[in-house]
């Protein structure tokens, strides 16, 4: 048996962690111009609390999560996403009961879905949660920070769209009048909009039929059915994105995929992904804490795809900082061999953002030459034993036409200094 991964389950490769470290970096460095805090949640989870945060008549809950009993007769789930365990940490720890919590996660979820581009069975995404505020000026704040790490990523063709689900009494009357359009024309929806009408209309909406969606363009719109406090957010949530100069649209037909959101909601869509036109998504989840047992605790968050950004980064052709060496040490003969590693570690000390390979296993200096030109190296430092002896170093450039140099060793931290911003 040829020992392969999952379906669904990715190695990234070097090639390719360049960008995903950029992403993660550009992403905590966001969080924290706005003053989010890192939090870190276990991949594994009770199933039940995942049943009962996300609705146990959604896609996610009836055919995704990756669940199973343990020894203990326990039934657990790889989490499928981040803001349910977010909730119950903050509630097991003490972090929600009259505070105000600014948080952040990044790291890998788990769905059992059909594999395709930028959708895996592990997934990875970053997230942003905000617990303890109830004015729409948070839900402007966490949007407005959605769009400046998508800036930050050199990602402008993408489109904000918000809509309101209301509170609890909003969804009743309007849920009792979609259920009435659909049940009209209940023969013409596929099979899964069927099932749902009855125990999940509003997920009707979110099919990805186009006969389906074709028919819901006449439904109801559930921004017609606000009371007065959620049209005031939602009015509220638009001025402030105008305000900030933050261009929208309002889509009716953002319901979000999971049962806890309420109120505004919002989806970054791109066209340049295919079918899989999500790149970023949220919204305010008031009810949730109190769902998961705790006191009535106003909340709003988002969570993007990290393999949608990068889809996205490499379709837009985004440069990012390279990770190829900024030299490499090449050596001919025994004493320069065993002098290498102390002139790097040197180098190191002096110049602590170099990126430095010394050439380790011997081999003819043709050799280590084009190994480090396959690195990317700027340049090649070459010691043999006779410059050793001599105390300089041959400095030879592998991105231009330059002539080879020979500089003294200690003037060699001063002559690197300068690929240091490549």
């Amino acid at each position: 048996m040829k020992l392969q991964s999952l379906r669904g389950f990715n190695d990234i490769l070097p090639a390719d962690t360049a960008i995903w470290q950029h992403v993660e970096a550009t992403a905590a460095a966001t969080f924290a111009a706005y003053g989010y805090r890192e939090i870190r949640t276990p991949l594994l989870e009770h199933t039940a609390l995942f049943k009962r945060a996300i609705g146990e008549v959604t896609d996610v809950v009836e055919k995704e999560m990756f669940s199973f009993d343990d020894r203990e007769g326990d039934n657990l789930s790889l989490r499928p996403e981040g803001t349910a365990s977010c909730v119950r940490a903050g509630l097991e720890h003490g972090l929600l009961h009259n505070q105000q919590q600014r948080l952040w996660y990044a790291g890998p979820m788990f769905r059992h879905e059909r594999p395709q581009a930028g959708r895996y069975r592990q997934f990875h995404q970053i997230g942003a949660e905000v617990y303890g505020v109830p004015g729409p000026d948070i839900d402007v704040e966490v949007i407005a920070l959605s769009a400046r790490l998508l800036r930050r990523l050199g990602l402008d063709g993408v489109q904000l769209e918000i809509n309101s689900l209301g509170n609890s009494d909003s969804r009743a009357r309007y849920r009792q009048a979609l259920t009435g359009f659909l049940q009209q024309h209940a023969a013409a929806l596929d099979t899964d909009s069927q099932r749902r009408l009855l125990s999940n209309p509003l997920r009707v909406l979110d099919s990805k039929v186009p006969a389906t969606q074709a028919l819901v363009a006449d439904a109801p719109r559930i921004t017609d059915f606000l009371d007065d406090d959620d049209r005031a957010h939602f009015d509220g949530l638009q001025q402030g994105l105008a305000d900030l100069g933050i261009d929208f649209v309002v889509n009716p037909r953002i319901v979000r995929g999971l049962d806890y959101y309420a109120r505004g909601v919002f989806e970054w869509t791109t066209t340049q992904l295919g079918s899989q036109g999500t790149v970023c998504a949220g919204g305010r989840y008031d009810g949730l804490v109190t769902q998961l047992g705790g006191a009535a605790t106003p909340a709003v968050g988002w969570a993007c795809g990290i393999e949608r950004l990068i889809l996205l980064m490499k379709a837009a052709n985004v440069e990012t900082p390279s990770q190829a060496p900024h030299a490499v040490l090449c050596t001919q003969g025994d004493a320069a061999a065993r002098a290498a590693a102390r002139l790097g570690e040197s180098l190191r000390d002096a110049l602590p953002a170099l990126r430095l390979v010394v050439s380790a296993g011997g081999g003819k200096l043709k050799s280590q030459l084009s190994r480090a030109d396959r690195l990317g190296a700027a340049v090649a430092l070459v010691l043999g034993d006779a410059e050793l002896a001599d105390g300089v170093i041959q400095v030879k450039s592998l991105r231009n036409a330059a002539e080879p140099a020979m500089i003294a060793q200690s003037e060699l931290p001063g002559h690197l200094g300068g690929l240091l911003h490549t």
